[in-house]
């Protein structure tokens, strides 16, 4: 597995997408003035979840609900799970408050979509087919953690005043809230308009894709280094955390992805995306429900310390997991 391996890491390091990535982070380190204005940045948010809901809704027109039920159930499930397991150990071995352990769950049973988008680039570059309807576990997957995290901070911190209001008001958050709404929403529209659709948009939703992937990166690279500094308040366990994590719910990925039949390029996605840690819903998301909660701490976990694992060496470990537990059917 190791020879096999260090081939995959150097292709999915010499991707463009993981260049630019490094590109932001260096830009930081150094001292640059490099900045991406806010509207820019929520434009390239907006095309990019409107790009992978709209392209799997397609993808889930051509393949038919039948086929997509039983995995996209499963990823549902994974998704509300991982919070559950995960709150203990914050809770309990890195001695976190109650509210702090939950927020963190919370993004961590919650989906990056960009992980995931490169992901499947990953897979395009080592010529491994995935079931292109899998983006539809990316909207299954963000509300249920988010709810779970909310849920658990309530019941296990401080309460001022009764769960039930509260819960309510973040299923309402999670289900509206900008990337689950534009998901599901492309989602619709892709499956609705079917085939015909995706050619009539493929000028806009699929050619300038990777150009606008690579720019986003270079905003992830200039956001994941400013976080660096916060490495040393985070303590120790939590940058332990970041890494073990994303490992831990990387295999359970694999294992449901084979329970249900996934080969390779499918069980790598399911990985990709228990693995990932959220940084656009589940930071609205907590502000609202968890105001509490320290931000510090589940902001530079997930984006400081996660998001550059999963995309520089988990993607071809999880990879390689995949090939190894989920063999291609002949």
């Amino acid at each position: 597995m190791l020879m096999d391996l260090i081939p995959a890491l150097a292709a999915n390091l010499l991707s463009p997408a993981v260049l630019f990535f490094v590109l932001g982070v260096i830009a930081t380190l150094v001292g640059s003035d490099l900045r991406f204005p806010e509207p820019l940045y929520l434009g390239l948010t907006i095309y990019l979840l409107v790009a992978i809901g709209f392209k799997g809704g397609v993808a889930l027109s051509a393949a038919g609900l039948g086929q997509v039920w039983l995995p996209g159930l499963a990823a549902m499930a994974l998704g509300a799970l991982i919070p559950m397991w995960l709150f203990p150990v914050l809770r309990f071995v890195g001695r976190l408050p109650a509210v702090d352990a939950a927020a963190i769950s919370a993004h961590y049973g919650s989906v990056s979509a960009v992980t995931f988008i490169a992901a499947t680039n990953y897979l395009k570059a080592v010529n491994e087919p995935f079931p292109e309807y899998a983006s539809a576990f990316l909207a299954v997957m963000e509300a249920p953690a988010i709810l779970v995290g909310v849920v658990l901070g309530k019941v296990a911190g401080p309460r001022t005043g009764p769960v039930g209001p509260v819960i309510r008001r973040s299923l309402h958050e999670a289900v509206t809230g900008r990337s689950v709404l534009l998901l599901v929403g492309a989602l619709v529209a892709g499956w609705a308009s079917g085939k015909k659709g995706g050619e009539a948009t493929a000028g806009f939703f699929v050619t300038p894709f990777q150009g606008v992937l690579a720019l986003f990166l270079l905003e992830m690279g200039l956001v994941a280094a400013r976080r660096f500094t916060d490495l040393k308040r985070v303590g120790p366990f939590l940058v332990v955390f970041g890494i073990v994590a994303p490992l831990v719910n990387g295999v359970l990925g694999v294992l449901l992805a084979r329970a249900i039949g996934f080969g390779p390029g499918g069980a790598t996605l399911l990985a990709v995306l228990s693995a990932s840690a959220s940084y656009i819903a589940a930071p609205a998301a907590m502000r609202l429900s968890l105001p509490e909660a320290n931000p510090t701490l589940y902001l530079t976990s997930s984006l400081a310390i996660t998001f550059p694992f999963n995309i520089t060496i988990g993607l071809p470990l999880y990879f390689e997991l995949a090939r190894k537990l989920c063999p291609a059917t002949p």
